[in-house]
């Protein structure tokens, strides 16, 4: 993988990536040349650039990935004044754990969203929540907002609870 991210950033100008590798041990000895993949991050000059045209509004969310390679994408979008949708930055992780989306989140600002007063929109997936809140992940209370999304709060809802009453809502009782 580090030669195709390398290939990427010599004919890609401004691909940025930051790969998080383990040595592979036997026992008490270090293999020599041999590493475990852990988790990358990356993104593309366009959106560094493009990002402070959009709205400063940045939604996150992970999706499992399925098949021989198994682990989470993790994807920060944006929008424009038209309310089309971009893609700003990826990640493929070993899980929506809290230390892979404090990677993500630090990657993301760093790189990507360093402006002041961003909205930062999120599912109520608690390994979020643990790494936004953690110090030096560079979206610290007074430069950004955390907000949920009502789509994940619905769906996470329906699932809870399953009483048809309570999901029709207040107007619809009758």
């Amino acid at each position: 993988m580090l030669h195709l991210l390398q290939a990427m950033q010599t004919y890609l100008l401004w691909f940025v990536y930051n790969l998080k590798i383990n040595p592979i041990t036997n026992g008490e000895e270090v293999l020599e040349n041999q590493q475990h993949f852990r988790r990358v991050f990356w993104t593309f000059k366009s959106c560094i650039d493009g990002f402070p045209f959009w709205k400063l509004i940045v939604q996150v969310d992970g999706t499992f990935l399925y098949g021989r390679y198994r682990g989470t994408l993790l994807v920060a979008i944006a929008q424009d004044g038209r309310n089309n949708i971009f893609s700003i930055a990826f990640a493929i992780v070993e899980g929506e754990i809290a230390e892979a989306w404090f990677f993500f989140l630090n990657n993301l600002r760093t790189h990507v969203t360093p402006q002041q007063n961003l909205c930062l929109m999120l599912d109520r997936h608690n390994s979020i929540s643990a790494a936004f809140n953690r110090p030096n992940n560079g979206w610290i209370e007074g430069n950004c907002v955390q907000v949920f999304c009502i789509q994940h709060i619905a769906q996470n809802f329906t699932k809870r609870f399953k009483n048809t009453t309570l999901k029709k809502g207040p107007l619809q009782h009758g």
